[in-house]
């Protein structure tokens, strides 16, 4: 109980610097200056920014633009007028983690990125709805597998959720697709986040030579939300919620 009070408090405040971070999302500003304002709001917070030096990241905050899947390293890039781009925080307080991501307009953007994300924010939904207790993990992904094909889409595989609490990574995986050897039943109390990805073309990636930036093999766009939850007597508790 302890433990889900601190969270509570780390995902609330880990939900407001997305908030604000995403605020500020316009065409020139760099993902570099998103990078300062998370890293200085997190340690104004009382906490610390949970990506840097995690495995060797070197910044506070990942942000992956277009065809970027996930940890994309922010740089003095300018954000150009049709862009959109994924902001992920986390920030480790009182002892835990909360970590939530979303994705954001630049400008103007056309029609087709525009339906990805939307899509992209109800397929995070539908794996939340999944959640009971007794039931296996890969409803989850089943869900927002089957979602995404809907609408022509593909779900990236080389990435999933994970538990989370007083360590930000366990063993937990949470995939995002029907994969029936994740048959772990949810029990009352996990906690874990959902961060589908979500691709316009082919699912598969590659990796940069920085080690970290993964992005999709065509290069078609892809777009990603993310929640901390809570398994509930009946459901599941957003905790990144403000």
């Amino acid at each position: 109980d302890d433990e889900l009070l601190r969270m509570r408090r780390a995902c609330r405040e880990a939900a407001r610097i997305l908030r604000e971070a995403g605020a500020l999302v316009k065409p020139g500003l760099t993902t570099d200056e998103i990078d300062a304002f998370v890293h200085e709001a997190s340690i104004k917070a009382g906490g610390y920014p949970s990506p840097l030096n995690y495995r060797g990241f070197p910044k506070s905050v990942c942000t992956s633009v277009n065809e970027v899947i996930c940890h994309g390293i922010p740089d003095d890039r300018p954000l150009r007028d049709g862009d959109i781009v994924n902001i992920d925080v986390t920030i480790f307080l009182d002892g835990v983690h909360g970590d939530t991501n979303a994705t954001f307009f630049v400008g103007n953007v056309e029609d087709d990125s525009k339906q990805l994300v939307r899509v992209t924010h109800e397929c995070l939904m539908k794996g939340i709805e999944a959640v009971k207790p007794g039931r296996p993990i890969y409803d989850i992904g089943r869900n927002i597998e089957q979602h995404a094909h809907a609408h022509g889409y593909s779900v990236v595989r080389a990435y999933c959720g994970h538990g989370i609490g007083e360590t930000f990574h366990t063993s937990l995986q949470i995939p995002h697709y029907f994969d029936v050897r994740s048959n772990t039943k949810m029990e009352k109390g996990m906690t874990f986040t959902i961060e589908p990805m979500i691709a316009m073309g082919s699912h598969e990636e590659l990796t940069w030579d920085d080690e970290w930036t993964a992005v999709t093999k065509d290069l078609k766009r892809t777009a990603q939300f993310e929640h901390t939850i809570v398994v509930t007597d009946d459901g599941a508790e957003i905790l990144t919620k403000e």
